[in-house]
């Protein structure tokens, strides 16, 4: 899920750079979504895992 939010980022930066700006607002709030989900599961698969053991 990282790996994608970070290639819409690139892809953000790279259509920027060239002068799309409908392109890389939408890139940009895909990828900040994607982080925000990202953040979100590795905090609950951290909580889950430290639950003891049975």
């Amino acid at each position: 899920m990282l790996s994608w939010a970070i290639a819409f980022f690139v892809i953000a930066i790279i259509a920027a750079v060239l002068g799309f700006g409908g392109i890389a607002g939408s890139a940009t709030s895909i990828a900040q979504i994607l982080f925000v989900v990202f953040l979100i599961l590795a905090i609950i698969s951290f909580i889950r895992g430290r639950g003891p053991r049975t």
